[in-house]
């Protein structure tokens, strides 16, 4: 898994048809201060999640395994929207 902030959507009309109905979201990879990384992702939305938001993702084969993902060729996938971060007793983000 990988923690990443919706940075941006994706709109493509023409697309595989197991992709219709899926909403793309742009997911760059942040690190545990919230700082936003320069490695990024196309991700399908599982959730709801959107812009601005702290999420998880999952990746390769893992990415295929959400109701909403299954047997649809993607590699990456948003399946959960992060409410609270906490590292060693501290909070370092709360929605």
């Amino acid at each position: 898994m990988t923690l990443g902030k919706v940075t941006g959507t994706v709109v493509a009309t023409r697309k595989d048809e197991k992709l219709t109905g899926g909403k793309l979201l742009i997911v760059q990879d942040v690190d545990l201060d919230g700082n936003i990384l320069e490695k990024y992702s196309v991700a399908v939305d599982a959730v709801g999640a959107g812009v601005g938001e702290l999420v998880l993702t999952a990746s390769g084969s893992s990415a295929r395994m959400t109701d909403v993902t299954k047997d649809k060729p993607v590699d990456s996938v948003i399946m959960a929207i992060v409410d609270t971060l906490e590292v060693h007793g501290k909070i370092l983000y709360q929605k």
